[in-house]
């Protein structure tokens, strides 16, 4: 499943085509793909009829564009057309005369622009994902949804479903003594603090075992345990191994997965732990070793990474 740097590679890659156009037509293949959308095709075409996308924002792997509503150009908007790209969803921006892709599931077509195709494809082949419209809601905190455009200034709001999503390390507003004392308060696993979207978001296995790599912290630390600096020191972590994959484009095990222009990320050549037991730990020569976690795997090094 696509993480945080691959989710965040799709938001560039969206906000440089498509925000700031309007939509000028909708058509759903598959129903099944906007299933989320209770009322239906029409409904959901009908709402996004006309409407501009003011920007393309994220929070951990949440994706969403604000629309304008346009009979009241220059309001606050009021809803969101959110994408879930699930386990293979794709948001591919193509031309009008390229081939339709087999697993095409919603194609919005944009108003032209000189420089950019006018077609935003969703395609999914295992139909996990999906694309619904949903209302905006006031953040917690005031202050703006998430990784955005507009930065700093972005607005106050976040579609009600990923309301209850901690903001990801990644993220300007990111709150690092929150986050250190629920960590202290929650008494559980460390890497299960992670994973766990309400605390930090964006978080998934495969960033959390290179996280916990990288600060020489083992999976199962206790929370309850960690000192301020151990917290800074697991997060600055994180934020690295993921600035470092989305500089690679992020990290591509599957095909599957792939950025607008329809292009893998490299960032799998560059892993430390995950998906490497049996080998050499690249700081010590430790061979790395997996232990079932979660119904999924820790990849960890025994010596850099001992449990105190």
């Amino acid at each position: 499943m696509p993480e945080l740097p691959e989710v965040e590679v799709v938001r560039r890659g969206l906000e440089r085509w498509i925000a700031g156009r309007s939509i000028t037509d909708v058509s759903v293949p598959d129903p099944r793909s906007i299933r989320r959308h209770a009322l239906g095709v029409e409904d959901f075409r009908g709402n996004l009829m006309g409407a501009t996308v003011l920007d393309v924002v994220r929070r951990g792997k949440f994706l969403w564009m604000p629309l304008s509503d346009s009979l009241t150009s220059g309001a606050e908007p009021h809803t969101a057309l959110v994408a879930h790209l699930g386990m293979s969803g794709q948001l591919l921006v193509e031309s009008p005369d390229q081939p339709h892709e087999k697993h095409l599931k919603v194609r919005l077509s944009f108003s032209p622009r000189a420089d950019a195709p006018e077609e935003l494809r969703f395609v999914d082949q295992r139909i996990f994902g999906g694309m619904f419209i949903t209302s905006l809601v006031p953040t917690a905190d005031g202050k703006p949804g998430g990784c955005g455009m507009t930065g700093d200034q972005g607005l106050a709001l976040i579609p009600e479903e990923a309301a209850h999503i901690g903001r990801d390390p990644l993220d300007s507003f990111f709150d690092l003594e929150a986050l250190h004392q629920k960590l202290r308060a929650r008494k559980t696993g460390l890497k299960r603090a992670l994973l766990d979207q309400g605390f930090v978001s964006g978080i998934g296995n495969i960033y959390a075992d290179e996280a916990l790599w990288a600060a020489k912290m083992h999976y199962a630390r206790r929370t309850e345990t960690m000192r301020r600096p151990d917290t800074e020191r697991i997060i600055e972590a994180a934020r690295e191994v993921m600035s470092r994959a989305l500089d690679a484009g992020g990290t591509s095990f599957d095909s599957l997965y792939v950025n607008v222009n329809g292009a893998s990320g490299y960032f799998s050549r560059s892993l430390n732990a995950y998906g490497r037991d049996g080998e050499p730990c690249p700081r010590c020569g430790t061979i790395i070793k997996r232990e079932t976690f979660m119904n999924r795997g820790s990849h960890f090094c025994p010596l850099c990474q001992r449990l105190r």
